[in-house]
């Protein structure tokens, strides 16, 4: 029994403070993980790439059809989006034009990184139709994978310069770097 006016100390267990401290940071974790995957699934819903991020199928955009347009107007275009028919996920990528065919290109492909990261230059050797947005409109085009040629070096020379970034043919021949044309499409994406 007490005595009254005792002095009596709640000491806390050191290891309960830490215990808490390590469940709100799990609490944190979860949490941030949560709002990433809201994130990206919500990303798949979205009318096109939000940033880095690949979207959802275009919902807008003006279908440009009839004759090859001149593709000089994408030399100062930094970025456009395009997106695979099937499966219908769009991208932002960069765009290169030579002598008035566009290529796109797709680094890291060799990379522990892009092996998780980069699975849209697999589906497009598989299924290349694919649709184009730039400046709100859309151009159905097929990929076609390119590996060797004159158009190829010249396209990787104009890819280091306007983006500078060490892009080499040696990059393209250890496939470090893959780069499509974006041809005319077949038979309309």
């Amino acid at each position: 029994m007490l005595e009254s006016g005792a002095l009596i100390l709640h000491i806390h267990n050191p290891e309960s403070l830490s215990m808490k401290i390590l469940r709100w940071f799990g609490y944190a974790l979860v949490s941030i993980a949560l709002l990433i995957a809201l994130f990206l699934i919500g990303a798949r819903l979205a009318d096109g790439p939000i940033g880095l991020v690949a979207g959802g199928p275009f919902t807008s955009g003006e279908i440009i059809t009839g004759s090859e347009p001149d593709w000089g107007f994408v030399r100062d275009t930094p970025t456009i989006e395009f997106q695979l028919v099937h499966p219908a996920r769009s991208r932002t990528t960069w765009i290169i034009e030579e002598e008035g065919k566009i290529y796109i290109p797709c680094g890291y492909m060799t990379t522990a990184w892009g092996k998780i990261w980069k699975k849209w230059p697999i589906e497009a050797e598989r299924d290349g139709r694919a649709i184009l947005r730039v400046d709100g409109k859309l151009y159905a085009r097929h990929l076609v994978r390119v590996k060797t040629g004159a158009a190829l070096e010249s396209v990787v020379r104009k890819l280091s310069r306007k983006y500078k970034v060490p892009a080499t043919m040696e990059a393209v021949e250890n496939e470090s770097l893959w780069v499509f044309e974006m041809a005319p499409s077949r038979q309309g994406a």
